[in-house]
């Protein structure tokens, strides 16, 4: 009975994800890059991106204001390690951008930027995005309150936007040889937290059997959902191959049991609900259940496009790996599941009421010093160190970009 309830309280914290949608000024200006010096790294003179609030730059901004708790996202403190609020759910810059840098690009414009110049690759991710269009979602009673963009959706803009620059598929073609794509850094998680959702409890009084029931179904939704996420996300996968993409990288779940905002909602305990990393056990092996098998759909794809470089970035671990090694990255080994913004008391400083950004949230006085910036997302140091796992030191296999080698 103990197992179970451990189970329900990990249901309830999924409840409470954050979507952590941003909405801000556009990105400033940037200096001339290598690729327009006539420079590239490993022949790579573009990137295409797709995902959620994890890899978005501006989109979300762009299809219309964000109400109720999410206002406080707007403008600052995020983006205050890079001058002001730029539409990144973050104190500064995100993977995506760490890797345009290494590649020696110019950081990637949001797709709806009208006029902005996509010479050099274009981010189609939208914070709140789902892995499953949301008429699909629909039809089995959940709803997605934030945005339409789904996976597809960036797809089709994807298709429209090559379309509207080639002449031909053999041009497009010739283009992609030459691009890294990024099949949804990090997309699906939505599709589960608004499962959840859906199902969630009625809220006050005792914990009943009803709620118990309802608990159950919540997690029972999920679970369904996760062969049909990623066959969202593999299917994406394979028109992009069959359009001529050569180097794709699709990258995998967070260990979502270590998250502030899953955990401060638990607020469990008992230490057996916790795994050696001090994270929710029950929580990790749901993301576990989805990356197992993302990499099983990945599997198929290599074998049905052997010349395609088709590389999985292993977030789950390279998330793992930053805890592990907290001291030596230079993180606070106190605050590892502490968000560096907000107002709640105790272990993870997060309270759903006030968020960052909003009145009585504070920031902490060394950002740089912590792997969570709101509870949801990343700092930008946290990201910074990511970049390096999955792109210089194998958590990306295998490498979808041949970077010159780095002393360990």
């Amino acid at each position: 009975m103990a197992t179970m309830s451990r189970v329900l309280l990990v249901a309830l914290a999924a409840l409470l994800f954050v979507f952590g949608l941003c909405h801000a000024r556009p990105v400033p200006q940037q200096t001339a890059s290598l690729a327009a010096q006539g420079k590239v790294v490993d022949g790579i003179t573009a990137i295409y991106n797709f995902g959620d609030s994890l890899s978005d730059t501006g989109n979300l901004l762009r299809e219309g204001d964000v109400a109720g708790m999410l206002q406080h996202t707007m403008g600052l403190p995020y983006g205050s390690a890079i001058g002001g609020a730029t539409g990144r759910c973050s104190d500064g810059y995100l993977v995506i951008d760490f890797l345009a840098k290494d590649l020696g690009l110019p950081l990637l414009k949001p797709y709806l930027a009208k006029g902005a110049d996509f010479t050099h690759g274009v981010n189609f991710a939208v914070a709140g995005a789902t892995a499953l269009d949301t008429a699909v979602l629909a039809r089995r009673g959940i709803s997605v309150p934030h945005t339409n963009s789904s996976l597809g959706v960036q797809l089709q803009w994807f298709k429209d936007f090559m379309s509207a620059n080639a002449k031909s598929p053999q041009e497009i073609r010739e283009k992609l040889a030459h691009s890294l794509v990024m099949v949804g850094e990090e997309i699906g998680g939505n599709d589960y937290n608004y499962a959840f959702v859906a199902n969630k409890p009625a809220t006050g009084g005792e914990r009943n059997l009803y709620n118990v029931g309802r608990m159950v179904t919540a997690v029972v939704e999920a679970m369904t959902l996760v062969p049909d996420v990623v066959r969202s996300v593999t299917s994406a996968a394979r028109e992009l191959l069959d359009m001529g993409a050569t180097r794709l990288v699709i990258p995998g779940n967070f260990p979502l049991g270590c998250v502030p905002s899953y955990m401060a909602v638990v607020n469990e305990t008992d230490p057996a609900t916790y795994d050696g990393n001090g994270c929710l056990a029950s929580l990790n092996f749901f993301a576990q259940m989805h990356n197992v098998l993302l990499q099983q759909g990945i599997r198929e794809l290599r074998a049905s496009y052997p010349s395609a470089t088709i590389a999985y970035a292993d977030y789950f671990y390279a998330y793992v790996q930053m805890l592990r090694d907290a001291g030596k990255m230079g993180f606070d080994k106190g605050s590892l599941t502490k968000a560096c913004c907000g107002a709640g008391a105790g272990a993870y400083n997060f309270d759903m009421d006030r968020m960052c950004g909003a009145p009585g949230a504070l920031v902490c006085a060394r950002p740089d010093e912590r792997i969570s910036w709101d509870g949801v997302h990343l700092t930008q140091r946290a990201y910074s160190v990511m970049s390096d796992l999955l792109y210089h030191r194998g958590f990306a296999s295998p490498a979808p970009v041949e970077f010159p080698r780095v002393k360990s």
